[in-house]
């Protein structure tokens, strides 16, 4: 597992030979022949319309409160099959094929369920890497985003995480593929940005309800927003609690931002697969190229 889980240089890890060809055929399944063919479609019984309730409870009341975005993945994806990339390496952030409507998409996706789904060094090479791999083959973009923001602390800032951050930014500004991001509870500050958002040209977004779009969640911005306020006030935990109910209201949630043309429609999580089918056959045929240049300087 070293090459797997600690340095990301293998990207899968199998038992035997017959695992390794069966994999292999797999994942050819959502190659095309070159770059400039369309990746192959396939037939498949799972009805497009499909709807799952239990996605409508799948996030917890409590933003502190984990909950696996595999079972988001595999809940909307044909058939419930994903073929999930990089599986041991850098697991805060979820990267794979799977088929919508029998069209191959690569998706990307945060992890709530480890380091509460935050972007650090690792989780940004991976993902950037995975998002030029599918705009070099035509293979559209399906986003996942519930993110706090980039994990805090110094191992991470001496190691460069807003160079490395800067990575998977710039790889999902410059995909021209066609680019879908359903958010799913956080969106906070520079990482919402990052994760696919209408401000890098994604063609797409939609929001659960349960979605949260703000600089930062409740708590930490009135402690400082409110700072003297509170300092002042006769019950702290009161008018704390009243303040970050007034936040919610007004800024943690997707339809000011919907208001403000950052997300495109707020849909019941249980219409996630529907949307997502629609999106893809609306964009069916896009071709867009960026500004002629020799070549781009990403952030290495």
């Amino acid at each position: 597992m070293t090459h797997n889980e600690r340095s990301g240089v293998a990207h899968f890890a199998v038992d035997s030979d017959g695992d390794r060809i069966l994999l292999i055929r797999d994942l050819l399944q959502f190659m095309p022949g070159n770059n400039l063919d369309d990746p192959p479609r396939a037939e498949s019984a799972d009805p497009i319309d499909r709807e799952d309730e239990a996605l409508d409870a799948i996030v917890p009341e409590s933003a502190a409160q984990p909950y696996d975005i595999l079972d988001v993945i595999h809940s909307v994806a044909d058939d419930h099959e994903f073929l999930e990339v990089h599986r041991h390496f850098a697991r805060n952030i979820v990267i794979g094929f799977a088929r919508l409507g029998g069209r191959p998409v690569g998706i990307v996706a945060n992890q709530p369920a480890y380091l509460a789904g935050t972007l650090d060094i690792d989780a940004s090479t991976k993902g950037a890497r995975f998002v030029r791999f599918c705009d070099a083959f035509n293979i559209p973009l399906v986003t996942f985003e519930d993110v706090p923001g980039f994990l805090p602390g110094t191992v991470q800032e001496w190691g460069g995480i807003i160079r490395n951050g800067a990575k998977l930014l710039y790889a999902f500004a410059e995909a021209t593929v066609p680019k879908i991001t359903v958010i799913t509870r956080k969106a906070y500050g520079g990482a919402y940005c990052v994760m696919a958002s209408k401000h890098i040209r994604t063609d797409f977004n939609y929001a659960w309800p349960t979605a949260e779009i703000a600089v930062m969640g409740a708590e930490g911005a009135v402690n400082i927003l409110y700072k003297r306020e509170l300092d002042q006030a006769a019950d702290v935990a009161s008018a704390r609690a009243q303040k970050i109910a007034e936040y919610k209201e007004k800024f943690a949630n997707p339809y000011v931002a919907a208001a403000r043309g950052y997300v495109d429609e707020v849909i019941r999580p249980r219409e996630t697969r529907r949307k997502l089918v629609l999106a893809l056959t609306n964009l069916d045929g896009k071709r867009n190229k960026n500004p002629p240049k020799k070549h781009g300087n990403i952030p290495l």
